[in-house]
């Protein structure tokens, strides 16, 4: 059987749900409902372990916080021998308008804490990453309460098409691979 590792990124702590940092988090347990797992508090992690189309998930939401995610990402890759391509992490992007999804198998932090921290515990940049695009749509000097902020009512119709549109990328990714479901995601455009 096939075996996945999905990665959300976020924050633990009430202050932090619903934010736009913690949208790793969101998709992740998204997912994992959508195939009926329920998460456990274990080692350096939420967890939920689930079934689909012959394929075995292994869904995480590091308790670690954002900075110290690698350490979770690697422990739980190396506990359940799950390659490296075989990873999955999803992440907030700035960079990224809210309308966008990218998915890429390689690349750089691009500033992002939780994947530096990844990349310096992994010793590598490639590996596989869904960017949730966030938008940069804040005044100068306030990028971190943007970040850490809840989405505006008027963005919650994108967010929730982009939340299933993360269920179906997650499931391609294990299904038809990386490189097929790049050049289905790459081009979308998902408004609410």
């Amino acid at each position: 059987m096939n075996k996945f590792l999905i990665v959300g990124l976020g924050n633990i702590g009430n202050e932090y749900a619903n934010t736009r940092h913690n949208i790793g988090f969101d998709v992740v347990h998204a997912f994992a409902a959508r195939h009926g797992g329920d998460f456990r508090v274990d080692r350096l992690a939420y967890v939920s372990e689930v079934k689909w189309k012959g394929k075995q998930f292994v869904c995480i939401c590091p308790t670690t916080f954002m900075n110290l995610s690698g350490k979770a990402f690697k422990y739980w890759m190396d506990k359940e021998k799950i390659p490296l391509e075989n990873t999955l992490t999803v992440v907030d992007d700035l960079a990224l308008p809210l309308d966008k999804l990218r998915l890429r198998a390689t690349g750089s932090d691009a500033g992002h804490n939780g994947l530096r921290d990844i990349q310096a515990t992994i010793n590598t940049v490639a590996y596989p990453k869904l960017r949730f695009g966030i938008g940069d749509n804040f005044p100068k000097g306030m990028q971190a309460d943007f970040v850490l902020g809840k989405w505006r009512p008027d963005e919650i119709p994108t967010v929730k098409l982009k939340l299933e549109k993360s269920i179906e990328i997650i499931e391609h990714f294990a299904a038809i691979g990386l490189d097929k479901t790049m050049s289905i995601v790459n081009q979308l455009i998902i408004k609410g």
